[in-house]
């Protein structure tokens, strides 16, 4: 009995001392953030200011506009959010439920394109927008995430568990393909949508290299993109760019927490096998 409450407080001390490792960065940061110019790179470093201060992030909205650069990632990030959700959905559904020549060969060649990387279809993709004369508008930026091959597998995966039964009343009730994909299929799959919703947000809203590709006009930046560059005109001012780090988690800890319950269960769930 002994030996197991041992084993038990080491565990709980083990997980303490992660957590506490893990999130000293953030807590720094915050702090560091409410700081005078110059007191986070004193030695030995401060955990926490001798006086809080408002001037970073005042300085940030009013000197540096920064607010204008939140507001583009935060439209960005909430309309392809919900465009890819209603595109992925129907994409994974039809590759659920329906029946037509050359579905696995088709679906089986979306997985194989998982392995490429990124950055490897940046350089096509920016002459074809190119080409459609995209470059430095939003569209450069939307138009690449409307749909992509995690989200569609995800949501493929979860539709398998729906009954066929299901979709077969519906349609002995008179109801169409789309009021079966509307009434039935979306509500079923709630708790998928809302961690790929998770997933998308905060891919969208963390994307540095293809804004910093596709746009050209600093006023269109999105936030990662004009604190990268704040970050090389203020080098000497670690508490400004602390403010900056700040304002660029606050919105993606909002949808986590917000949307945290559906979390775990669409992760779970949404890994049924054919």
């Amino acid at each position: 009995m002994l030996v197991r409450h041992l084993k038990r407080l080491f565990l709980y001390l083990l997980l303490l001392l992660t957590g506490m490792a893990t999130l000293a960065p953030f807590l720094w940061m915050l702090s560091a953030s409410f700081m005078y110019d110059g007191h986070a790179s004193v030695y030995p470093p401060r955990f926490f200011p001798d006086h809080f201060t408002f001037s970073q992030y005042l300085n940030l909205f009013s000197r540096l506009n920064v607010g204008k650069y939140f507001f583009n990632s935060l439209f960005l990030a909430i309309t392809i959010t919900f465009i890819s959700l209603f595109l992925n959905s129907m994409a994974g559904y039809a590759f659920a439920k329906y029946r037509f020549k050359g579905k696995n060969l088709l679906f089986n060649m979306l997985l194989s394109s998982m392995i490429i990387p990124a950055q490897v279809t940046m350089l096509p993709l920016f002459l074809m927008l190119k080409t459609m004369g995209l470059i430095n508008t939003y569209l450069a930026i939307i138009i690449p995430g409307l749909a992509n091959i995690f989200g569609i597998f995800l949501i493929r995966q979860y539709a398998l568990s729906i009954p066929d039964s299901l979709i077969e009343a519906a349609r002995m009730d008179g109801a169409t393909d789309f009021q079966i994909y509307r009434k039935v299929i979306l509500p079923l799959c709630m708790p998928i949508l809302t961690t790929l919703a998770i997933f998308t947000f905060m891919t969208i809203w963390n994307d540095f290299l293809w804004p910093l590709i596709a746009l050209t006009d600093n006023s269109m930046y999105t936030l990662p993109v004009a604190l990268a560059n704040l970050m090389q005109e203020h080098v000497r001012d670690p508490e400004l760019m602390m403010a900056g780090s700040v304002i660029t988690i606050i919105p993606v800890i909002i949808v986590f927490l917000a949307l945290q319950k559906y979390y775990i269960s669409g992760i779970m769930l949404g890994g049924v096998k054919e």
